[in-house]
């Protein structure tokens, strides 16, 4: 049976449970923050620096595409 907690001890388990939180907030203030206009150059510069083999408009004439499947020469279907 399951007795019943007296006023003290629940104004124990409340004050710990905001302790616990208070912790937790004060560790997401020492994460590194990044401002938005930096990370927005850092993603700009990666996605003009690097190739991307299926965007073909952007680098130029269309070469070999390495996620085309090897082309049969006869197709087969199964039913």
């Amino acid at each position: 049976m399951q007795r019943r907690h007296t006023r003290e001890e629940l104004a124990e388990l409340k004050l710990r449970r905001l302790l616990i939180h208070n912790q937790n907030l004060n560790a997401q203030l020492d994460v590194p923050r990044l401002p938005v206009s930096e990370a927005s150059r850092e993603l700009i510069d990666f996605c003009s620096g690097t190739h991307d083999p299926l965007l073909p408009s952007i680098w130029g004439p269309v070469k070999e595409d390495p996620f085309t499947p090897l082309k049969k020469k006869w197709a087969c279907c199964n039913i």
